[in-house]
């Protein structure tokens, strides 16, 4: 059994890390970045987590500095048995505290994406939709309402439902005029010439399962930007062979340089249509144009 001593230090410790988990929680909200990390509807819930956690480090550490030495003890769970495993042990909890107090908070970029891949297609080949399936009519639906649109917007709330709906129904939307924001990602080399695509990560639940979707711009158009610029693109759709697959692709006719929103991913829609009603109204702002060739 463990001194007193010891197990004290090691309710401190314990107390340390869990304070430094609510300080940390408290210092994201109070700089707005919380949503880099969580989608909103987690975020409501875990703004509320500094609070039991205070109370549970407050809790050790009245139990470390005035607790009995006879009511100490390791019983439930063994402490570590060596400074060695001690100190692998709170580690692991410290390191990634570090680093989230060290790092910049920023939203996920070109360097995330290179490293899962940006899906260009938004629709599995392999699967197959039964005519009344409500995914399919949701599908439909909004179609429909996007074939009838002169210009499509595509809105950040229902990103990944829109260029769902196109890449289902390619035919018909080929040469329909669209608008697209994204971050510009580069999504390969031929020769000296780069192409890019425009980007946003898809998040469920919070960046440890975010996914990179976008549409590719024109070979030949030449964009001067860096990777991970954000950008308003406008042009028209067309269908091309890409990795032996057909996917939509943007005729880009202007680029506008745009600032990174406020709320940089993307999350599903559980009615699509009735977002697009919610939304229809299209958002403006001051941007900087940039000349395509």
């Amino acid at each position: 059994m463990n001194e007193s001593r010891s197990i004290r230090l090691h309710y401190s410790l314990r107390a340390f890390i869990l304070l430094s988990f609510a300080l940390y929680i408290g210092h994201l909200v109070q700089q707005d970045t919380l949503h880099y990390y969580v989608t909103p509807k987690l975020a409501s819930l875990v703004k509320l987590c500094p609070i039991p956690l205070a109370m549970m480090a407050l809790s050790l550490t009245v139990q470390a500095l005035f607790g009995r030495s006879s009511a100490l003890c390791n019983c439930d769970q063994h402490l570590p048995r060596s400074g060695l495993r001690s100190i692998t042990l709170y580690s692991l909890f410290l390191f990634p505290l570090l680093l989230g107090f060290l790092l910049p908070d920023r939203a996920l970029g070109s360097e995330a994406a290179s490293k899962k891949g940006v899906s260009l297609t938004y629709i599995d080949p392999e699967q197959k939709f039964m005519s009344s399936n409500p995914y399919e009519d949701e599908f439909a639906d909004l179609a429909k309402i996007l074939y009838e649109q002169p210009i499509i917007p595509v809105y950040p709330e229902i990103f990944s439902e829109t260029f769902g709906a196109i890449d289902r129904y390619k035919q018909s939307f080929e040469g329909k005029e669209i608008i697209v924001s994204g971050f510009l990602y580069p999504n390969e080399t031929r020769g000296i010439e780069r192409t890019f695509a425009v980007s946003r990560f898809l998040v469920q639940c919070c960046t440890a399962d975010a996914t990179p979707f976008g549409i590719m711009m024109d070979s030949e158009t030449q964009i001067s930007l860096p990777a991970d610029t954000w950008v308003e693109v406008r042009g028209k759709l067309h269908i091309v062979q890409y990795k032996g697959q057909e996917i939509m692709q943007i005729n880009a006719e202007s680029i506008t340089r745009i600032s990174q929103p406020p709320i940089p991913y993307i999350y599903t829609s559980p009615d699509s249509v009735e977002a697009w009603n919610q939304i229809e109204r299209a958002n403006g702002g001051a941007s900087e144009q940039v000349s395509v060739k």
